[in-house]
């Protein structure tokens, strides 16, 4: 009987036990990013760069790290809408791309962290960059200071073209207070700007033909997600005009514009999955400061220059941090 006693108390001691092994064995919940984007699905070199980011930091999507992404696709209006379906899902953080889509995150939620990129100025999104405050924090690209110094550059790149017409995405606020730094900066420079806004693709061709009947010197891009998307087409535009153009990013010169200056996308981005991280790893996006931009890069295509008949003064060549010959 005491041979049979133990072995049912073995087995039941078994039993027990089993389920708190299972218990200990059942893997750690997967930390899950919510990516609000103005752009649309598709390949994106700055999505792609704050993945690697997030490798760099040892998180592989689909192993450790679940993302779940929501696109916009240059319909501004729908932010409202996808900021709450991501809220809904529980994320544990909120990536945000642009003003708008920081704003309608912050409406949407008052306990999900987010960290924003792409905005130009946080203002509306944080008590201070500093101290931010409240559950948002990021980095900014401050593309609003830096508007008079790009006019500057068009000014000495075309000595003889006083008059620039500025297309900028107008449903975008960050980007209207964009083109409103820049006016300013105009009228200190003693230059002329004709405002082309528009409110998408479909009004570029004709942003064009206002250009060329006012005849514009030269055309400033102020680019934001949903401008870069269409970044091939406004090139071809210029193109056909040809209308010397410059713009923010570098990736703009890269495409085949004359200038650019500003900081650089990939590398904000790429900086972005750190504050991730350290919201991940406890830390509260009240206590993280702003991040500004570190690096600024004035890239020339001189490709683009010559086939508009046009030299680049040295004074601007020397100071270049890219030629593209």
């Amino acid at each position: 009987m005491s041979r049979t006693a133990g072995i049912i108390a073995t087995l039941a001691l078994g039993l027990l036990v089993a389920p708190l092994a299972a218990v200990a064995q059942q893997p750690a919940k997967m930390p899950r990013i919510g990516v609000l984007s103005p752009g649309s699905p598709g390949p994106s070199p700055l999505l792609d760069a704050f993945r690697q980011g997030l490798r760099e930091l040892g998180y592989i999507e689909g192993q450790n790290i679940a993302i779940e992404y929501r696109f916009a696709e240059a319909k501004l209006e729908r932010f409202h809408d996808l900021a709450a379906e991501l809220v809904h899902l529980k994320v544990d953080v909120l990536f945000t791309i642009n003003t708008p889509a920081s704003q309608a995150a912050k409406n949407a939620t008052k306990t999900i962290p987010i960290v924003f990129t792409w905005v130009a100025e946080p203002a509306a999104l944080v008590a201070s960059l500093a101290r931010p405050g409240g559950n948002v924090t990021g980095l900014t690209t401050i593309a609003d200071e830096l508007s008079g110094k790009r006019l500057e550059l068009l000014k000495e790149a075309l000595p003889g073209g006083s008059r620039v017409a500025v297309l900028w995405h107008s449903a975008n606020p960050a980007a209207t207070r964009v083109f409103r730094e820049t006016e300013r900066a105009s009228r200190q420079l003693g230059m002329r700007l004709q405002p082309l806004g528009v409110r998408g693709p479909d009004e570029l061709q004709k942003a064009f033909e206002a250009a060329k009947k006012e005849r514009a010197g030269a055309l400033l891009v102020i680019e934001d997600l949903v401008m870069a998307s269409h970044r091939t087409r406004i090139l071809d535009l210029a193109k056909k005009s040809r209308l010397p153009t410059a713009s923010l990013y570098r990736e703009f010169a890269e495409a085949g514009g004359m200038l650019s200056y500003g900081p650089n996308l990939p590398d904000l981005f790429r900086r972005a999955a750190t504050y991730v991280d350290k919201i991940l790893k406890g830390r509260k996006p009240a206590d993280l400061p702003v991040e500004q931009p570190t690096r600024f890069e004035l890239m020339i295509n001189m490709r683009t220059a010559k086939a508009l008949g046009l030299t680049f003064p040295p004074t601007i060549l020397i100071r270049a941090d890219h030629v593209i010959q």
